[in-house]
């Protein structure tokens, strides 16, 4: 059985285990707050994580508008950020958000999904610095920018 099957979330794979942005999104979208969400996997490069977050009535925060409200849209690329700093170092670190700050440029467009894209530009022994975007379909026009760090609370990203 692989690793991918027995774990119930990425804190149960096993020291060591190369991170793999696909089976780790799969993991945290199984359950909770991500899973609620409807986070879902787009791509990923060497420093780099793209998730969506789906258009649902739920999600909105005024209903005559059809507006995401902004805590899902903070969820997406908190989870974007945090997976992308993992991809960099290469296997899954635990680590708490210290700094996050979103810079809102729009309201996303009632009815598209959201794409949220999470880079890791530096990671030092115990932070990561992350920036991002979120777009709804154009990311030259982008919903929102992120800025942040992380900082690993068990173990080291080098």
């Amino acid at each position: 059985m692989s690793d991918e099957t027995t774990a119930k979330s990425i804190h149960d794979l096993p020291p060591g285990f190369a991170f793999d942005p696909p089976m780790a999104a799969r993991l945290m979208t199984r359950h909770g707050h991500g899973g609620w969400l409807g986070l879902d996997y787009r791509a990923h490069g060497t420093d780099w994580v793209e998730l969506s977050l789906p258009w649902r009535e739920e999600l909105v925060g005024l209903s005559e508008t059809g507006v995401l409200a902004s805590g899902p849209i903070i969820s997406l690329m908190d989870n974007a950020t945090s997976m992308s700093a993992w991809t960099l170092c290469g296997r899954f670190v635990p680590h708490a958000t210290l700094d996050l700050r979103i810079d809102y440029m729009r309201a996303a467009v009632p009815g598209r999904m959201v794409i949220g894209r999470g880079e890791c530009y530096k990671l030092t022994r115990t932070i990561a610095f992350i920036r991002g975007i979120a777009h709804d379909g154009d990311p030259a026009d982008p919903v929102a920018h992120v800025t942040g760090t992380f900082m690993a609370t068990h173990g080291t990203y080098l």
